[in-house]
């Protein structure tokens, strides 16, 4: 049933992973040979990131179209939340070891990519706690059988 609404958050989740790709964590305001060089600090800087966006981005499209096995579905959208927490400290660890000795010479400003793994893991909460209450429906309408 693609009409549910963790259908929604999961889809909400999907798209914020891989709006990473088109919109950067960070913004410089001057270019910084090695780091920061094109002025963005963005998923293309480590194959981590990418690694995890993408992985984050098809698990939450797999898992909206599980809808017949609720089990495995939200035990995707489980893995989808660790996914948006590893992106998010990944990105932090990335981009503070590498601008520490930088920051105090060029000014960064935070970029709308640095939202995006948040939304994903406040969609995969939300989705997985509509499967829950889905599950828990279910399972009482069996029991009413």
């Amino acid at each position: 049933m693609i009409q549910r609404i963790q259908t929604v958050f999961l889809l909400l989740a999907a798209i914020a992973f891989f709006l990473l790709f088109e919109f950067p964590f960070a913004v410089s305001d001057i270019a910084n040979p090695g780091f920061l060089a094109d002025k963005d600090f963005d998923v293309y800087d480590n194959i981590i990131l990418i690694v995890l966006t993408v992985l984050g981005g098809l698990i939450a499209l797999i898992a909206v179209f599980l809808y017949n096995n609720r089990p495995l579905q939200i035990r995707l959208s489980y893995l989808v939340i660790i996914l948006g927490i590893l992106l998010i400290l990944v990105a932090a660890i990335l981009f503070y070891n590498e601008a520490a000795n930088i920051m105090d010479k060029i000014g960064v400003s935070d970029g709308v990519g640095l939202f995006m793994p948040f939304l994903a893991f406040i969609c995969g909460f939300l989705a997985a706690l509509f499967i829950k209450k889905d599950e828990k429906l279910v399972r009482s309408a069996d029991r009413l059988r």
